[in-house]
């Protein structure tokens, strides 16, 4: 998507060696990627205390070899 933005010279230069991004298109990309990722991160992070996960690891991988035969 083509999108035309007005941002200030010096944010565009230190953006641009931050992400160490060789053109302007590069380095907003890295950038608006980086900040999803990180959004993504806190709304998981956010679950923190909310969410009860049972480490049954071990019981899973015996289902499994039983199932497939893999792993014996």
């Amino acid at each position: 998507m083509r999108t035309t933005l007005n941002v200030d010279d010096d944010v565009f230069r230190e953006l641009m060696a931050l992400t160490r991004a060789k053109t302007k298109t590069e380095a907003v990309r890295v950038a608006l990627t980086d900040y999803v990722r990180f959004k993504r991160k806190e709304s998981l992070l956010a679950l923190r205390g909310r969410l009860e996960i049972t480490d049954d690891w071990r019981e899973l991988r015996a289902r499994d070899v039983e199932r497939t035969g893999v792993g014996k």
